[in-house]
């Protein structure tokens, strides 16, 4: 029934939107069930590894018809799919809408929507849950199926089998009302940790909408043959940006209070500092770098977060960009975060030419305009 239902709303959009590449369906988030197609305009959207990606977008309401339609969408509660060439390109949870008249007497929406993901920044454990050696991306998992499990936190993400081999002992409380966007991240940031992202496909058998939790360790990482970009060729523009304010040569992470005696004064509990001595040693100066974790107290969880944050920031911090044209069925959203890059470049700058591999981190989609392809911009990790 919904195989039928989603192919008429779909010759219904192609209709409406026949100079548009995208098809953006609308649905029920609890139960996915769909609500409408509608032709929505100046889409955006962005897509990343370990963090919620976004969408913007405007529906026009140029008549009655069309605002009882659009009325239909609900912030907090409505999905929004974005479809181009029978490919799902991006699915998220509606958060935002601003309804706009111009002087001319001309109706408007604008939709902010975030993915899947972002769900988890508006759920909190509200429970004691205690693991001990158990396979951090199996923790993930049950702390994704907890948070379902309750009446009505059902959004419909599955899980998979993955395994990391890396056992942890965890522990939330019930009352200190940790988002599970929060403890997923003290999972996946300590050292030796993981990477996830909720992704969307169809399945080829039913043509279902699947919302998959994705678990990784080390790294989260396609298996597709490497993607080779050339400039000149592909690439259209790049940029290497080198931040130096975001790196630092040592860290130290402090949590929760980890005394319960309320006659002694409340300290936080800290890691030990963690040095990049050879970072020192080979003449950089001496940069510190901090983090909070409101609801852990447990020394050796916070040394290995510490641990984690200075590998991830030694020294300086660089997140290579490249752009380039979306003309190819290869370079599907979904389908390149976690994939390999070979970037070649030959320019002033390289004259011998740059010759790296790259890991795809995230993805953001700009829509055509007038002189100017329908491009995406790359955001690279070095392999």
């Amino acid at each position: 029934m919904e195989l039928v239902e989603h192919a008429r709303l779909l010759v219904g959009l192609r209709l409406m939107t026949a100079t548009g590449p995208y098809r953006a369906l609308f649905c029920d988030l609890r139960t996915d069930r769909p609500i409408d197609v509608l032709p929505l305009r100046d889409v955006t959207i962005d897509d990343y590894i370990g963090r919620p990606g976004s969408l913007s977008g405007t529906l026009a309401v140029p008549n009655a018809e069309l605002a009882d339609r659009v009325r239909q969408i609900e912030e907090g509660r409505t999905a929004v799919y974005l479809e181009r060439d029978g490919d799902l390109w991006w699915g998220g949870i509606v958060w935002t809408t601003t309804l706009s008249a111009d002087e001319k007497g001309g109706l408007s929406l604008a939709v902010q929507a975030a993915t899947f993901d972002s769900y988890a920044a508006r759920r909190r454990i509200r429970a004691d849950l205690g693991f001990q050696r158990q396979d951090q991306l199996e923790i993930a998992r049950r702390l994704w199926q907890h948070i379902q499990s309750a009446q009505g936190g059902d959004i419909g993400v599955g899980v998979g089998t993955e395994t990391s081999g890396v056992l942890r002992d965890m522990a939330w409380r019930d009352g200190d009302e940790t988002p599970l966007d929060e403890a997923l991240k003290q999972l996946a940031d300590a050292e030796n940790g993981f990477e996830h992202h909720i992704s969307v496909h169809r399945d080829v058998l039913t043509g279902r909408r699947v919302k998959l939790l994705r678990l990784g360790h080390p790294r989260l990482v396609s298996g597709s043959p490497d993607l080779v970009l050339d400039r000149p060729g592909p690439v259209l523009r790049y940029a290497f940006p080198r931040d130096g304010t975001r790196g630092g040569t040592t860290a130290r992470a402090r949590g929760a209070a980890a005394n319960t005696d309320q006659s002694q004064e409340s300290r936080p509990a800290l890691s030990r500092e963690h040095v990049a001595q050879d970072l020192i040693d080979g003449g950089h100066p001496r940069v510190d770098l901090s983090s909070d974790h409101s609801s852990v107290t447990s020394v050796p969880a916070l040394n290995a977060l510490a641990a984690a944050q200075l590998a991830e920031a030694r020294g300086s911090v660089v997140i290579p960009e490249v752009t380039v044209r979306l003309n190819d069925r290869d370079l599907v959203p979904p389908l390149l975060l976690g994939r390999a890059v070979r970037l070649r470049i030959t320019d002033e700058w390289h004259p011998d030419g740059l010759d790296t591999r790259f890991r795809i981190i995230g993805i953001k989609v700009a829509p055509p305009q007038r002189g100017r392809p329908e491009t995406a911009e790359l955001f690279l990790e070095a392999i």
